[in-house]
This record gives structure tokens, sequence and C-alpha cells, in this order.
């Protein structure tokens, strides 16, 4: 087998973002399904007015999160596929040799899918385990009639089934545009030269700058995940401290926990990735006299300035957001307090992001200073 099983389980992070979407969509979409199937019973004017918000914000939820984590699933999937091919060029241009077409070599790629199935499973599972601890806080006051959790079908075609088989499409889709390199190309391992505008008036950079425009440039979905990993750490936090006060302690423990775990599964990931795709440049850099400290800010801290860009971009994010929802969804409703941004909030945020952002760098830190440049040429 091309692709074996144990490639697409390093993909345990595209599952991880795959099951988080699919929770939110299931517990909003199930409890809209329900309220819509006690729709005759509502009789009083707060009633009605709150259950058309709470329709409203069910669909404003499902398709900004929806749409959020289903783009970062389709960067994820793109990536991983062309990390491995870019990996085992050699391999792959040794089957083409062969007489392998880009088809029969693409169509192993389904194994990548699989990621998202399992990821899918466990979310829309999890979700019904929440949903009675869901419909209680979404009818904490008891102005709705008792809801019960109906098993709902058709979100097992369209949260499950459908989006499992997009992404087995991408991965062999994906695979078969890049595997259309010629054969020469593959069994070399030549990369793609990016061909730049010469400025003959702007000064050439130093070697140190001109390696981070490299890395940078080289690995621009990884500059994208670490920057959406600070935004979902700033944007879940923050939103988990308001809900605390305008939802319930179960709905803040829960932006908390799906905020968290994205934020660390993608930073560990992509650290991951920079750390081993990068292994010849350090300990070149070492063999030529640059200190751990000089490697540590050329390779790692290239990606800090993103990271700070992205709580930046989570905090506005989750401030439009529960404005939106409370100006616009919640207009009608009586006993609605006043969203505004609380900058206590915010620097409670940023500061955790701080602390735990830094600890990890410190731990890849110490990875980089275990690599040789003995390990790099048995390799």
């Amino acid at each position: 087998m091309i692709v074996s099983f144990k490639d697409g389980v390093k993909l345990f992070g595209l599952s991880i973002v795959s099951c988080c979407a699919v929770l939110v969509c299931t517990m909003f979409v199930n409890y809209q399904q329900d309220l819509m199937g006690i729709a005759d019973k509502i009789t009083t004017e707060t009633a009605q007015m709150l259950y058309q918000a709470q329709i409203s914000m069910g669909k404003v939820i499902c398709f900004i999160s929806g749409c959020c984590l289903l783009s970062t699933s389709m960067v994820l999937m793109l990536f991983y596929v062309k990390h491995y091919i870019d990996m085992h060029q050699s391999v792959l241009g040794m089957y083409k040799a062969m007489g392998y077409s880009s088809f029969a070599i693409a169509k192993h790629f389904w194994i990548f899918g699989v990621s998202v199935c399992i990821g899918c499973i466990a979310g829309w599972s999890l979700a019904y385990g929440i949903c009675p601890l869901f419909y209680q806080a979404q009818n904490a006051d008891g102005i709705f009639p008792q809801i019960e959790v109906t098993f709902h079908p058709s979100l097992i075609l369209f949260l499950i089934i459908l989006p499992s088989l997009f992404f087995i499409c991408v991965a062999i889709g994906y695979g078969y545009f890049k595997l259309q390199a010629p054969v020469l190309d593959l069994l070399k391992e030549r990369k793609e030269l990016h061909r730049r505008k010469r400025h003959p008036k702007k000064e050439k950079p130093s070697f140190l700058q001109g390696l981070r425009q490299s890395i940078l440039w080289e690995k621009k979905v990884l500059v994208f995940l670490m920057t959406f990993s600070a935004f979902c750490f700033s944007s879940m936090t923050q939103m988990a401290f308001a809900m605390d006060e305008l939802a319930s302690e179960m709905f803040a423990v829960m932006l908390m926990g799906i905020g968290l775990i994205l934020a660390f599964t993608i930073l560990l990931l992509s650290l991951s990735t920079v750390v081993r795709t990068n292994r010849k440049t350090i300990a070149i850099m070492q063999v030529f006299g640059y200190t751990d400290q000089v490697c540590q800010r050329t390779i790692l801290g290239s990606y800090r300035p993103f990271a700070y860009l992205g709580f930046l971009l989570g905090t506005g994010y989750q401030y439009g957001l529960l404005k939106l929802v409370l100006t616009l969804v919640f207009a009608q409703v009586e006993g609605i307090p006043e969203y505004h941004f609380d900058i206590g909030n915010c620097l409670i945020s940023l500061g955790l992001f701080l602390i735990s952002y830094e600890m990890v760098m410190y731990c890849f830190f110490q990875k980089l200073k275990k690599v040789s440049l003995q390990s790099i040429m048995i390799e």
C-alpha cells in the first residue's frame, strides 16, 4: 500500500478540528429541530420572541463556526497531503517510473479522509452525550415547555457521511494534482522554485533575515495555522468569560474546552512540523557557530508576530460575534443585558496566552538544542 494506515493516523489534529465543528453544529441543529417541534406549544409573546431569537442564534453560530472550522480542516488536509508527497517524492517517483498513473497512486490518499470521518463520528457522539445538559442550559428559565432530545438521522448524512466523502475526494484530487510533476523531479526530490522580481534599489537582506523570509514563504500554511491557533485561544477564552455572565457556566466551560483543545492541538502540530522540516537548517547553523538562541529566534521566533496577530484578530472576532448576536438576534427579547467590550477579560486571556504560548515555545526550543549534524548525516 502506498499510503499506510499509520500515515492517516498522524492526522489526529484534523480529527480534532472536525470533531469540534460537528460537535457545535450537532448540538445547535438538533436543538433547533426539537425546538421547532414544540413551536405550536409556544403561546406567550415573550416565549415566541425568545424562540425566534434562539433559532436565529443557532443559524448564526453554525454558519460562522462551521465555515471557520471547515476552512481550517481544508487547509490542514491540503497541507498534510502536500507534506506527505514532499517527504516521499522519491518513492512516489519510483511508482510512476514503474508505470503507475497519477490517479492510481492518488486514490490511496483516501486514508487521509478517514481522519475527518473519525472526527465527525466523535463529535456527533459527544454532542448527543452533552445535549441533555445543553437543552437544560438553553431553557434554564423554563420559558419553553420541556424539550426532549430527539435523534435525527438526517444529521448523520449531513454531518458525517457527506463531509467524510467530500474530504476523501479532496485528498485524492489534490494528491492527483501534485503528482502531475515529472518523474525525474520526483525521483530527484526537486522542489518548486519561486522566482521573485528583483528590486535593484533595495539592499539585500542579511543571511538571517533572508532565512526568516524563506521559512515563512515556503511554509505559508504554517503561518496560517500559528495565527489560527492564537485566534482560537483568544476568541474562545474571552467568549467563555463573557458566557459565564450572559448565558450559563455549562456554556462557558464548553467554549473554553473547545478553544483550548483547538488552540493547543494546532499549535503543537505546527511547531512539530517547523522543527522537523528545519532540522537540516538548524544543524548547519550550529556548524557555522550560531548559538541556540539565534537558531530559536530565527526558526521559531519568525512565527511569534503572527501568533500575536492571531490573538488580536480573535479578540475582534469574539467582540463582533457577541455584539451581533446580542444586538441583532436578541434585540427584541427582554432582560438581555447589553454587551460591552471587557478589557479585564481581555487582559486575563492575554496573560494566559503569553504564559502558555511561551512555555510551549520553550519546550520546542529544547528540542532545537538537541538537533545535531551527526543525526542529520545518519538520516
